[in-house]
């Protein structure tokens, strides 16, 4: 069994996590950290899992236990647990902020990012093009969900190297992705029969979209113009983006096909895709619509699941060997 530490686990992310673990076939928690809940149920704080389990929250951090820890903090604040904490060099660690993302030292890739350059050893977490890199990891850096969105969408085009021109991306979220934590934006009255637009052209994932988009295209001239949108529901991501391009609309959809036929969890889909989909899954769903001079693709993913910590326990299954959809096989909650 592969024995499980978290941080920061009272929170969305946290839950999540320990919901999935619970019933993951090779693993266990050994402790679930939260120094404001220690002592306390999980269940008390992640209330869907009353019944399922008896786990406690506990204010130690037993690192010698575990083979593996996963950060579950607010950004900016896995760097300053690290410098702060010593974890056992053969304990792998799977960071769901963006503290690590980002794995060029050029301040350019670093716009808009809110993140300080620095050299480290995470390796990026997007299964769907670094793999075998994750495989060899002992540090991930999971990506974050607009960027997961964004780039499933965007790859397969990077690939064929139609990204020559700027990329229009608009992409609305459920406001499970603002975080637990009582905002402004995320009360119910607020949230509830609205819609907003935030971070235009600044969102902190386009640094590590670019950062994809480049590995895969070899070069990124182009700008990613994405403007996000809080959404009227709990969770889920849906992303359209439009590329100016006169390639063959036939070779476009082939190459989408082709490029995810053997991803364990990214799938093309034939029909246009809606969210309901893809919410309590971990899977993400892409579509392209061809007309004259542009390509419309359009993606889906669960913002808590395939957009953070679906993703990261497929990236511990790669990182110990074992099939890469163990503990993942959910059912959309689509009726």
């Amino acid at each position: 069994m592969i024995r499980v530490g978290i941080l920061g686990a009272a929170g969305y992310t946290g839950g999540e996590l320990i919901r999935l673990l619970l019933n993951h076939p090779e693993a266990e928690i050994v402790f679930a950290h939260s120094e404001s809940n220690a002592g306390n149920l999980v269940s008390d704080v992640h209330e869907g899992l009353v019944g399922d389990t008896d786990l406690r929250f506990s204010d130690t951090m037993p690192f010698e236990q575990v083979d593996v820890v996963f950060f579950c903090f607010g950004h900016g604040k896995s760097a300053a647990f690290l410098k702060e904490h010593s974890i056992p060099e053969r304990v792998k660690i799977i960071d769901l902020a963006q503290d690590f993302r980002i794995a060029s030292t050029d301040p350019m890739e670093y716009v808009g990012s809110n993140i300080t350059p620095e050299h480290h050893d995470f390796v990026y977490g997007l299964p769907e093009i670094n793999k075998l890199s994750i495989r060899q990891a002992q540090h991930v850096a999971n990506p974050g969900c607009f960027a997961t969105a964004i780039q499933v969408a965007l790859l397969p085009a990077a690939k064929l190297g139609l990204l020559k021109t700027d990329v229009a991306v608009n992409a609305i979220t459920g406001s499970t992705g603002a975080g637990q934590k009582p905002g402004a934006t995320t009360h119910f009255s607020w949230r509830n029969n609205n819609l907003s637009i935030y971070k235009a052209f600044t969102h902190q994932h386009v640094a590590e979209i670019r950062q994809s988009l480049k590995q895969v295209q070899g070069y990124l001239d182009a700008s990613i113009d994405f403007i996000p949108y809080r959404g009227d529901f709990a969770r889920g991501i849906f992303c359209t983006a439009v590329i100016k391009t006169d390639a063959d609309g036939a070779g476009v959809t082939d190459a989408y096909r082709t490029f995810y036929e053997d991803a364990a969890f990214t799938h093309y889909s034939e029909k246009p895709i809606d969210l309901k989909q893809v919410v309590n899954t971990n899977k993400a769903l892409v579509h392209v619509d061809v007309f004259e001079g542009k390509v419309l693709v359009t993606s889906a993913i669960d913002n808590l699941l395939k957009g953070a910590v679906g993703q990261a326990v497929q990236n511990m299954n790669i990182m110990f060997g074992i099939d890469e959809r163990a503990g993942l096989r959910l059912k959309a909650s689509a009726f």
